[in-house]
């Protein structure tokens, strides 16, 4: 029997009733309904304040100051006519998280009383403080002001809850001296460079009416959902995300039973109630589907431009973790909240395109003829051999570094896998000499009533971190609790600095004399002989692939956070950044000094709970326990029965084995060196296998111990239990 703790939970749990979720009368009268969008400027503005935001919006113009007034009238009366009575500039600080600064549409009057009012000031600009979010010393305590500034590209929209309804205004967050302290000013920088060079690229290539070219972005949320009531229980995942102690439960995934299987009602419920908020949000929720560890799942929007889908991402974090409590639920967007199973990652899906010229990495049926693809698909895959580190420090978690190069996720080595048709496109070039493409084929199933399927040239290839999937790119390797800007950010300025650079070697082919044909084919032959070696088509799990990406190809296979944040601070990675505008030397070092402090900060607060977790916690019930056995071995021989002594004595070790590693955990946190690169080594290569030992004790522990003494939810509850 549980212990008295975990049978109340299940007592909870079998008395929760369903909650009611009020289904909509149709998709269109739903969609977009709570969003300020262009449909809806276009009612509520005049027709030359429309087309100003219109075309600072497709084209990415400056915002012409002086509509602001008009625009923000229009927006406080749409949205105050839904029940708002705040509205709110929401940021992305460097925190993965999204940060809002509410105030109200309130303005007192002389004659005592109050009206609601929205100047275009307050719209455009807002102040929040500067100096309380993480930025790696741009300002220090004592320079408090910071900056947010209206994202005109990304809609407005309306946040209800049970207590009203605000209105949400997209911002960036920049401090007094002008430094980015967010992660949507450095994504909406390297779009703009993107742009400029993907339009100088198209040009040479003859395209004259070319429009703003824009990345897009589909990012596939994985998660797990808890029973509240047993998460209550945990404090590691209160406070840490996951797991710290767990044994693994007889049955786990090794059955396969999970992945794609019906969707339990429950959760079923919990999910059409998050997709009716993120239709009125605009969000374009697509898929949702079991994923493969048992209380995994995942959602997956259908692809927009980037910076609005990296806001929709966090939206679609928010909703899933509002909603959750609200059936009663808690969901973990942590990359590793159960060990043993599979853990959940973000796979960014990110192409480059626009409105003339269509998707830029869509080979066509004939992709050896495709010059346009080709030269695009180069740059990517010169970005990624020459970046490839930086890709990997821009994924490096401390909860991320749990689940890469598992079996459930790509290996640390950043490698581009292109699919067989394309991966010979290629070698052919690298051979001097290109004669054709495999074609899509017919495939038969052997049964009559079923019809031939369409055969795609190329398979796919779940253990590459970098995967091309038919006309866009799939990285793999993001985490499930970050912000999908960081990674947009990278791949869209090394994309921009590889455009830069075929267009520089174009420019000298042409030139010399060369045709448009013989200048491109030069310039893929030189790109696939200095970078041909990232394509990797294999087994990105295999110990040869790393052997042989690290000894024979040069790449590199950063492991840990530790070792991949210190690529933030190489040499040609600041050029980079600073090459393309997209961030300042002194940008770049602050990240480096967040992301460094949030790693460290994250394992150490680990280590302190895992610490009080075993003395408070674990220890207390072994005591009990062997106290209880004792007992029982006493009675048993005074009967003259005989006794079995080898649990206690498994136990008593095991008991012994706690105090002691928790003393050693205890004295590493506390010798931790206060360097910065030395603290990030402690923390990889001290405190987490110290970790690690302590919890191969206690969950030993648990599969020893009567169940009724043991204080923490188990595996079999908290994954199995809905």
């Amino acid at each position: 029997m549980p212990s008295p703790a975990r049978l109340q939970a299940m007592h909870t749990i079998l008395e929760r009733q369903p909650v009611p979720v009020e289904p909509a009368a149709s998709l269109e009268s739903l969609w977009a309904s709570d969003v300020f969008g262009l449909e809806t400027m276009k009612s509520a503005l005049p027709k030359d304040v429309f087309k100003s935001i219109q075309r600072s919006i497709r084209l990415g113009s400056k915002l012409d100051l002086g509509v602001s007034d008009t625009v923000a009238q229009a927006m406080k009366e749409w949205a105050c006519a839904r029940g708002a009575l705040y509205y709110a500039h929401v940021f992305y600080p460097l925190t993965n998280l999204t940060a809002e600064k509410h105030d109200g549409f309130i303005s007192p009057q002389s004659d005592g009383k109050a009206i609601a009012e929205f100047s275009g000031k307050l719209l455009v600009q807002g102040e929040p403080d500067g100096s309380s979010f993480p930025n790696g010393g741009l300002r220090t305590t004592f320079e408090a002001r910071g900056y947010t500034a209206w994202d005109v590209t990304s809609p407005a929209w309306l946040m209800r809850t049970a207590n009203g309804v605000t209105l949400c205004i997209p911002t960036v967050f920049v401090s007094w001296t002008g430094e980015a302290l967010d992660k949507k000013t450095p994504l909406l920088r390297s779009n703009a460079v993107m742009n400029r060079q993907a339009q100088r690229l198209l040009h040479l290539l003859g395209e004259t009416d070319i429009a703003p070219v824009n990345s897009s972005c589909g990012a596939e949320q994985e998660y797990f959902l808890i029973d509240a009531a047993l998460g209550a229980l945990r404090p590691d995942l209160q406070l840490a995300g996951r797991t710290l102690f767990g044994a693994p439960p007889a049955k786990g995934q090794q059955f396969d039973d999970h992945y794609f299987g019906a969707i339990p009602d429950r959760v079923q419920v919990f999910m059409q109630d998050v997709e009716l908020q993120l239709y009125r949000l605009g969000i374009p929720a697509k898929t949702r589907h079991n994923e493969v560890a048992p209380g995994q799942f995942e959602i997956a929007p259908y692809f927009e431009a980037a910076n609005v889908a990296t806001d929709h991402q966090q939206l679609i974090m928010t909703v899933l973790k509002a909603t959750a409590k609200r059936h009663g639920l808690t969901c973990l967007l942590h990359e590793k909240p159960f060990a043993g199973v599979n853990g959940s990652g973000k796979h960014v899906n990110w192409s480059i395109g626009n409105a003339t010229q269509g998707n830029l990495l869509d080979p066509g049926k004939t992709p050896h003829a495709n010059l346009q693809f080709l030269l695009f698909c180069a740059a990517v895959i010169r970005g990624v051999h020459r970046y490839g580190p930086l890709m990997r420090a821009a994924i490096a978690t401390a909860s991320n570094d749990h689940r890469l190069g598992a079996n459930e996720a790509p290996p640390a080595i950043i490698s581009v896998y292109l699919g067989s048709q394309l991966e010979d496109v290629f070698n052919q070039i690298k051979s001097g000499k290109l004669e054709g493409s495999a074609e899509n084929a017919l495939m038969s199933l052997g049964v009559d009533t079923l019809p031939d399927l369409n055969r795609d040239p190329g398979d796919r290839n779940r253990t590459s971190p970098f995967a091309f999937t038919g006309n866009r790119f799939e990285f793999r390797a993001v985490g499930s609790g970050q912000s999908v800007a960081g990674p947009l950010v990278v791949l869209n300025t090394i994309l921009a600095d590889s455009l830069g650079w075929i267009s520089d070697q174009l420019d000298d082919q042409l030139a010399s004399g060369a045709s448009l044909e013989e200048a491109a084919f030069a310039v893929l032959k030189r790109t696939m002989d200095d970078h041909g070696a990232v394509v990797f088509g294999g087994d990105g799990y295999s110990s040869e692939w790393h052997r042989v990406a690290v000894e024979e190809r040069g790449l590199e296979n950063l492991r840990t956070s530790a070792d991949a944040l210190p690529v933030l601070e190489r040499m040609e990675i600041r050029e980079l950044f600073e090459r393309q505008g997209v961030l300042t030397p002194l940008e770049l070092e602050s990240r480096f000094e967040v992301y460094t402090e949030q790693y460290i900060l994250a394992i150490e607060v680990e280590a302190r709970l895992a610490l009080r977790m075993a003395r408070t916690q674990i220890q207390p019930a072994v005591t009990t326990f062997l106290q209880r056995l004792a007992s029982s071995i006493r009675e048993q021989e005074a009967l003259g029965l005989v006794t079995d002594r080898s649990v206690i004595e498994r136990v008593a070790h095991l008991h012994q084995q706690l105090t002691q590693r928790s003393t050693e955990l205890e004295a590493a946190l506390q010798g931790a060196p206060h360097e910065v690169h030395g603290h990030l080594r402690h923390c990889a290569d001290t405190l987490l296998p110290l970790m690690g030992q302590l919890r191969e004790t206690v969950d030993g522990l648990e599969v020893l111990l009567d169940d009724d003494l043991w204080p923490l939810p188990t595996y079999q509850e908290l994954l199995f239990v809905r």
